[in-house]
């Protein structure tokens, strides 16, 4: 008797809310057209900070998205996420689990680096200016990291696996690699994903503390990675939401499956070590090969992290020719999130939903704002390259250390 084949890990639904679009649909036009929208920042509060530059989700109605009773008990941060995890449920045609489904075959896992400082900062103004007793009880939970798995799978009437990554910046990559392997366990389903909300007083000065910040005032030249004049990154807001789906349960309910997440691994090389970087993305990029069942030679396109330091961009090019031998100089190398910043943990999800996209389309978005390559890259800049895209790499570091690689392959042809 033939033994069942291994359980694979499918994306079946995108939900995104990022600077440049607040749908997947308007996010993938803005990414492959190389539209930048990084601006100055007009948050109130903060336009005495030394950071200027940011990317700010705009035309986002939380009002309209989320209910008022979460409305008034969670950050923005997780208004993005449940609204991005609305649109990935509603793309893979999945309804509520208490109706549609066993709500134990659904689970959720999000990443996140800031939290709620918003809605912290604002409870805690309370403290100081009125007092104890004009604190709101969700203080206790707005800001808390994990609010939005949370969130999400109170308001779905999800049972399964349920976790938040906490894994740096490359939190967004690891958590979507938990997922898929909740799924290889005998999980159904996951929505997975992450987003940030760092744009508030409280939480920039917290990110005041990174040498690695950007704090040039000029939109075009403060976010320009693998360029001579890069001087750091610049943050955003948003993020998004994938629907992780074991592919036998998915085809058979007639689902899209719209990219297979074929390999992953994570290393560690220590905080703002970025000549040690190279090593340890390498090792992360070949052991993500090796799960993926993956040559070098086989990979069509690589999302860049992109940190925008000449110290960590020399080390991601490197790192990307040791794992990936003579085939690295030649492959196609991209960092679309130079047009909306680079959004922490959820900046690693955005770029895994543009690979789905670019997959999809044939089309590898190009790396706004860059023109003067100084590395040994084949950086597709200021227009979109047609490409047959059946092998993805999406690579993602962290300020403090966290060093991460997803494989992605495209569906096979002719099936649902």
């Amino acid at each position: 008797m033939s033994e069942p084949h291994p359980r694979r890990a499918a994306v079946t639904g995108i939900g995104v809310v990022a600077p440049n679009g607040t749908s997947t649909e308007s996010f993938w036009k803005s990414t492959q057209e190389g539209l930048s929208v990084l601006d100055r920042i007009t948050r109130e509060g903060c336009g005495h900070l030394p950071l200027r530059v940011a990317g700010e989700v705009r035309g986002f109605a939380a009002d309209t998205a989320v209910e008022e009773r979460i409305l008034v008990q969670t950050d923005r941060f997780t208004h993005y996420a449940l609204a991005a995890a609305d649109a990935a449920l509603e793309d893979a045609r999945l309804g509520r689990a208490d109706t549609d489904q066993d709500p134990f075959s659904v689970g959720v896992v999000t990443a996140a680096g800031s939290g709620g400082g918003e809605f912290g900062q604002r409870e805690l103004e309370q403290l100081w200016g009125k007092g104890s007793r004009y604190v709101g009880p969700y203080q206790s939970i707005a800001w808390f990291y994990a609010a939005s798995t949370g969130q999400i799978s109170i308001r779905r009437g999800y049972k399964g696996p349920c976790s938040v990554v906490a894994a740096d910046e490359a939190g967004g990559l690891d958590a979507l690699a938990h997922a898929a392997r909740a799924v290889k366990r005998g999980t159904d389903v996951l929505v997975a994903g992450a987003t940030e909300a760092p744009l508030a007083p409280y939480s920039m000065v917290c990110q005041l503390g990174y040498e690695e910040l950007s704090t040039e005032a000029d939109p075009d030249r403060a976010y320009r990675p693998f360029t001579d004049a890069a001087c750091g990154f610049v943050p955003a807001e948003g993020g998004g939401m994938l629907v992780v789906e074991d592919e036998d349960t998915a085809r058979r309910r007639g689902a899209r499956v719209r990219a297979v997440i074929a390999g992953h691994a994570a290393t560690f090389t220590g905080a703002s070590r970025w000549e040690e970087s190279r090593q340890g993305l390498a090792r992360a990029i070949a052991g993500a090969l090796q799960d993926a069942g993956c040559a070098p030679g086989e990979v069509d396109a690589v999302f860049a992290d992109a940190l925008g330091v000449p110290a960590a961009d020399r080390a991601e090019a490197l790192a990307i020719a040791d794992a990936l031998g003579a085939h690295g100089a030649r492959i196609p190398v991209t960092a679309p999130k130079t047009g909306i910043g680079r959004g922490f943990c959820a900046a690693s999800v955005l770029d895994t939903a543009a690979a789905v996209l670019a997959m999809e389309h044939g089309l590898i978005p190009p790396t706004p704002n860059v023109f003067d390559v100084s590395h040994d890259l084949d950086l597709v800049t200021v227009r979109a390259r047609p490409a047959e895209l059946r092998t993805v790499l999406v690579l993602s570091r962290g300020l403090m250390g966290s060093n991460s690689a997803l494989v992605l392959r495209r569906a096979a042809d002719g099936e649902a």
